[in-house]
C-alpha cells in the first residue's frame, strides 16, 4: 500500500468528489432490492452494516458561478 491508496470511506468519497468537481459530471445508479454490506473500517475483521437500496442514486457536480 502506498500513501496515495484510499484507507477509509470518507477519503474515498472525498477523492471521488475531487475527481468529478468542475466537470459537470453526473453518475446515476438504479437499484432494485440491492443489498450492500458496509464495513465499519478497512480492517479485514471489520463489522458490517447491511444497507438495502431500491431506487435511484445520483451523484452530481457542477462548476460554481
Amino acid at each position: 500500500m502506498t500513501d496515495s491508496d484510499t484507507r477509509d470511506w470518507p477519503s474515498l468519497a472525498a477523492a471521488l468528489y475531487d475527481k468529478l468537481t468542475g466537470r459537470d459530471a453526473e453518475i446515476t445508479y438504479e437499484f432494485a432490492d440491492f443489498h450492500l454490506d458496509i464495513p465499519s473500517s478497512t480492517r479485514p475483521d471489520a463489522e458490517h452494516a447491511r444497507w438495502r437500496l431500491h431506487g435511484t442514486l445520483k451523484i452530481r457536480t457542477q462548476n460554481g458561478s
